[in-house]
């Protein structure tokens, strides 16, 4: 049974001597082709860390891959995003039968070549970067044959003759790769709506379980990362999801359902209010009739009174 290899790639140029290519045309920015990557089957499985941003659109394979804590095996075509640092890793399955040649395309960006661009920046707004593998994003043929065509163009610019021009325009045409990939995430949320709801019900159920645990007041809210991991998804896909269906992020949907508790203790109950801050997990009074007034144009006080 082979080991697990773990790779790490500072460069891209490593990269592409590492999958059997030639040295890229460009350092800093590479399309790789899936068909002409050689990747002995003894070198799998394997684990690879990239110091680069990575967009890969792989289908046709018998390959599972792994990042985020999670697997999946796809045969349609799916695109991944990666930021640096993250692990991925590629197994075989054990009933293997054929080896098919993978089929699709990689894009490696190494951030020096975002420097000084506003992209360098607005790279960090894409919560996608950070998803897992089972929350990639699923294309249809045309959205496919899009961003392919983004890709090709991509390609074709910084194979030619590079000019004071080149960054500008491949920069712009990864700008253009995301908006639709952040477009076709957005139409993926409302297409697998039911598995949406589903998962805005375990949600609910967490939170609630949690709340009435008196979890509040020894341990305050429950942590974003905390929530994403026993729903078993990525605290960017959580928000992301949750902002589609909900038109909030993570943060204000928690502190909406504190509010309704906050509401519930103030109206039901003859605890003082420094009482219900501090079963709501606040250390300090002022913070939690600074959080209710803002929520609710009212004072704790204001709105227990509105109740006599």
């Amino acid at each position: 049974m082979n080991s697990t290899k773990l790779l790490r790639f500072s460069t891209i140029p490593e990269c592409h001597r590492a999958v059997g290519l030639p040295s890229p045309a460009h350092p800093l920015i590479s399309v790789i082709r899936m068909e002409d990557v050689n990747m002995p089957i003894a070198e799998i499985p394997f684990r690879v860390i990239y110091d680069f941003y990575t967009i890969s659109l792989k289908k046709a394979s018998p390959a599972r891959y792994k990042y985020g804590q999670q697997t999946g095996d796809f045969d349609e075509g799916v695109l991944f995003f990666m930021s640096p640092g993250q692990v991925f890793g590629i197994d075989l399955p054990i009933d293997l039968k054929e080896v098919r040649q993978p089929e699709g395309w990689m894009i490696l960006i190494h951030p020096d070549f975002l420097w000084n661009t506003p992209l360098a920046k607005n790279i960090k707004k894409y919560d996608f970067f950070n998803y897992s593998v089972n929350e990639a994003l699923y294309l249809s043929d045309k959205e496919e044959a899009m961003l392919t065509a983004i890709t090709d163009q991509i390609e074709r610019e910084y194979n030619t003759n590079i000019d004071a021009f080149s960054q500008q325009v491949i920069i712009a045409q990864l700008e253009l790769l995301l908006t639709y990939s952040e477009r076709f995430y957005q139409r993926q949320f409302i297409t697998r709506k039911a598995s949406g709801h589903e998962l805005l019900t375990r949600l609910e159920d967490f939170l609630s379980a949690y709340f009435n645990s008196g979890a509040l007041a020894s341990k305050g809210l429950p942590s974003v990362t905390l929530i994403a991991e026993t729903l078993n998804i990525s605290p960017g896909y959580l928000s992301s999801l949750l902002k589609s269906l909900t038109g909030q992020s993570t943060q204000q949907h928690l502190h909406d359902k504190l509010i309704e508790l906050a509401k519930e203790k103030l109206s039901t109950t003859n605890l003082s209010i420094s009482e219900i801050a501090y079963e709501l997990g606040f250390e300090h009074l002022q913070s939690f009739s600074k959080l209710f007034k803002t929520k609710t144009s009212f004072s704790p006080l204001e709105f227990r009174h509105s109740f006599n």
